[in-house]
């Protein structure tokens, strides 16, 4: 259980203010089929998250030792710095509209997920617990609690939601997870 709350936790403070959220409000101002978006995005998460925390899972069982854990518990470190930094939508990360809404949020997310902060969250996520089902599902709800009020509501949320403060407390709990993880292993807990 500590897996999913983690995982949901960690993903919907990361995702505030990512780009794919930004994604999320672009398709959703775009297409106006607030319904097919949040079914492309749930898609995407479910199959880019499942690959994420897999890879995660794998690299833990192969890469078991104490080394392996202050590498997770340094890029939980990391992660907290990287939240910091806003990100924006570039102009080759905008989607085509050529295709349905469903179709174009499923390829667009799953791309531009690649990479992201949250996927290599999840990928951490799912060394530290070794559990695929319960990180991939942690990081799935995290994500459409992030993203659905962004496609319902649009830009209306981000002008109401001070992006800074959480950012803040997102790379807090990156950097409370980070150290946790070092003072586990080096066994001062």
């Amino acid at each position: 259980m500590e897996a999913l709350f983690t995982s949901t936790l960690v993903v919907a403070l990361a995702e505030i203010g990512d780009k794919t959220q930004l994604l999320a409000i672009l398709l959703a101002v775009q297409f106006r089929r607030p319904l097919a978006v949040v079914a492309g995005i749930f898609a995407a998460t479910i199959a880019n998250h499942f690959l994420a925390a897999l890879v995660g899972s794998q690299a833990a069982a192969f890469l078991e030792g104490d080394w392996f854990r202050y590498l997770i518990a340094i890029s939980f470190i990391l992660m907290a710095a990287w939240t910091l930094i806003p990100d924006k939508l570039d102009e080759d990360e905008r989607p085509r509209l050529r295709d349905g809404a469903f179709l174009t949020t499923l390829v667009a997310f799953f791309l531009v997920e690649m990479g992201d902060k949250t996927q290599i969250a999840t990928i951490a996520l799912g060394a530290q617990f070794g559990n695929v089902i319960l990180v991939t599902l942690g990081t799935t709800l995290g994500m459409m609690l992030a993203n659905v009020p962004a496609v319902y509501f649009g830009e209306a949320v981000i002008r109401r939601v001070p992006l800074p403060v959480v950012r803040r407390i997102a790379a807090l709990l990156f950097l409370v997870i980070g150290l946790w993880l070092l003072a586990e292993t080096a066994g001062w807990i």
